[in-house]
Parts: structure tokens; sequence; C-alpha cells
């Protein structure tokens, strides 16, 4: 009886299916063309018309990419940005979230909309500001002065606050009774519960700073402190044209942590951004 029930319902929508495949192919496209360009040689990569499966595969872009660029130096330094500023909006931001819903202090609410209105300014109008305060500070060139100006986003105080407005405030008053802190309920009542929040928070701050290109561009200024998408940009051009093998090489193995710490935070990711707002 329900098979014959959900039949026509799968029938009527097979151009859903149709529309939400097709749109799945388009954003995949791109992707895999990557990725089977990684193994291809400049000279397949420019030739007309393009080949989608490569002729003749070989790893010579990934073997060039390691040997070629200080690879592990880069790694290190893309990683180390990326979990501080990962670590420090999960953390402050949930802080300043928590404020936000839980407590009641005076211009709560003008504070709310101060950084909410931080939302609509371009980053590029506080570009300039920005690093003439990194400069003053000393930290031009150095790792520090990619993750400072960054620890904290408005986003990350919008979506946390969103969420622990949704948890009950008796949990609160509870704790209180007990003669616990605000810290100690912070961390050991409220933040347990922020999972899929916190979830969906890291994955999109690890994937911004893991992809931030412009900043450390102009704050990076050595080797020694470039990231991945800095030196990727650099290294691949040559001196007469840019070398797209190597250059795709190199997008696919910066794209791969994205992939992996999204796969393994799938579940909660999508939790969070499902349940965030709603009481």
């Amino acid at each position: 009886m329900s098979f014959t029930q959900q039949e026509p319902t799968v029938r009527s929508r097979w151009w859903l299916y149709g529309l939400l495949t097709a749109a799945l192919a388009a954003v995949m496209a791109p992707f895999i063309w990557m990725v089977l360009g990684s193994f291809k040689s400049n000279a397949e990569l420019r030739q007309a018309p393009p080949t989608w499966w490569p002729e003749e595969a070989s790893f010579n872009n990934y073997i060039e990419l390691f040997s070629r660029l200080n690879f592990g130096q880069f790694f290190f330094n893309s990683t180390a940005v990326a979990v501080v500023v990962t670590a420090g909006n999960l953390i402050f931001c949930s802080m300043v979230g928590y404020a936000l819903a839980m407590l009641d202090f005076r211009g709560k609410n003008v504070l709310f909309a101060l950084i909410m209105g931080t939302l609509m300014i371009p980053g590029v109008v506080t570009f300039v500001p920005l690093f003439v305060l990194v400069a003053n500070a000393g930290l031009v060139n150095t790792l520090p002065g990619l993750m400072l100006p960054f620890l904290v986003a408005p986003f990350g105080v919008f979506l946390m606050r969103q969420f622990m407005i949704g948890l009950p405030k008796d949990l609160l008053d509870a704790a209180r009774v007990d003669g616990a802190g605000e810290l100690r309920i912070f961390f050991r009542v409220f933040l347990p519960l922020c999972g899929p929040a916190l979830a969906t928070l890291g994955i999109l701050t690890f994937l911004g700073s893991w992809n931030n290109f412009l900043w450390p561009l102009v704050v990076a200024q050595t080797e020694d402190t470039y990231t991945l998408p800095v030196a990727l940009a650099l290294y691949s051009t040559g001196q007469n044209a840019t070398q797209y093998g190597l250059l795709l090489a190199g997008a696919t193995t910066v794209v791969l942590p994205v992939l992996l710490v999204f796969m393994v935070f799938q579940r909660r990711f999508i939790q969070g951004i499902a349940t965030t707002g709603m009481k």
C-alpha cells in the first residue's frame, strides 16, 4: 500500500531530481577537472579543444610541487594559522554569544546591533587600517600578524548567540543556585551543548582561514611566513607563462585538508545549520 502511494510521488518529481543532478554536476565539474588536470602536462592543458581525461597521466606536477617548493614550511604556516584562528573563534565567539544570549546587562541590545552592523562593512574597507595597526604593533611578516586580526568574527558571534538563545535558561538558574561561577557555567554547562554550532563555526572559520589569500599576501613578506595559497600563486608563475599543471596540483593538495575536516564534522555541520535560530 505504501509502495503504490510513493511511486506516483517519485515519478511526479522526476524534474526535481533531474534539476538537482544537473546542479550537482555543475558544482562538481570544476573540482573534477582540477583533479584530472593535475595529472596532465602543461602542453595538454593548453591544447584546444581541452580534454577531460589525461592522455598520459603522470605525477610530475606533484613531484615538482614537493621538490621545488618548501612545501613543509608553507603547510605548517597554513595549518598553524588556520588552527589558531579557528580555536580563537570557537572560544571567543562562544563567550560573546553566551553573554549576549544568557546574561542581562545594560546596552546588550546596542552591542548586538553594533556587531550585526559590522557584518555589512566590506572587508576591503578595513583592510588598510588593519594593516596599519598590525604594522605599528610590529607584527608584519610574522605568524601572529596573520592570526590576531581574525580571532573573533562577527558572524561567529551571531551564530553562537542565535544557537544559545534556543537553549533553556533554566540551566543557568540551576547552576547559579548550585554556586557555580559564570566561567564554570559556560565551560561545563553550555559549551558542551553547543556541539553542532561549534562544528559549523569551526568548519566555516577553518575554510576561510585556510583559503585566505589577500591578507597573507600583504603581511607575509618572506618565505618563512608564506601560506600555501600565497606560495602557490607566486611559484606557479614561470618566466614566460603560468604553470597550470603545478598550480592545479597545488590546489588539489590545498583542498584535501578542507574536505577531510568537512567529512569528519559533516553531521554536526548540517545539524548546526539546520537548528541555529530555532526555538
